[in-house]
């Protein structure tokens, strides 16, 4: 599972493939899916194992989170392939489920919300692209092929194939009654 999520950071990158390998080790998403799958597979060892290393992951953890600003619990289950384009403001549920092949910006949020039968977290298709800014919360399923663009707001389902862009909802009515009666700067 590692080494797909690295190869799309590697397959993604201009340059030989000296350039390649230097901008996987500078990439802090790179860093960030090694101490997620470090910490999934940690999870999975025997009790002397997982007491041992513990310290290390949650030093990594923390690392990412404060120095990054990329938060990702290795509860949350995501699959293969996953590319952290830029880092900083990423926050992931513990509960969120994210399929194969997704591509994560920075400042995208995917949380829980909801009260009773409709609280929950996103489950989030394959192959789908968060733009920056993106939030998604509550009890929604993102289907496949999804491309969600800069700063939308997601709290409903999205169907496979969907291209999701926020509404700027900016428009100007009208200048009259801005400026003083009489002023050179009235409007006609």
């Amino acid at each position: 599972m590692l080494k797909e999520d690295i190869l799309r950071t590697y397959n993604l990158a201009s340059g030989g493939r000296f350039e390649k390998i230097i901008a996987c080790y500078r990439a802090p998403g790179v860093h960030a899916v090694i101490t997620l799958r470090f910490g999934q597979w940690l999870s999975k060892r025997n009790i002397v194992l997982r007491i041992l290393l513990s310290p290390l992951y949650l030093l990594q953890f923390h690392r990412m989170k404060s120095k990054w600003g990329i938060e990702i619990p290795r509860s949350a289950e995501i699959g293969e392939g996953l590319y952290i384009a830029h880092f900083g403001g990423i926050a992931v549920s513990p509960a969120a489920k994210i399929g194969k092949h997704v591509t994560i910006s920075q400042q995208v949020t995917i949380g829980v919300s909801g009260r009773g039968e409709k609280r929950g977290c996103p489950v989030i298709g394959d192959d789908v692209y968060l733009a920056p800014g993106a939030k998604l919360f509550g009890k929604i399923r993102v289907g496949n092929n999804v491309k969600i663009g800069a700063n939308a707001v997601i709290y409903k389902d999205i169907p496979d194939n969907a291209i999701v862009v926020s509404d700027p909802g900016f428009e100007i009515i009208s200048y009259r009654g801005n400026y003083p009666k009489g002023s050179p700067d009235e409007a006609p």
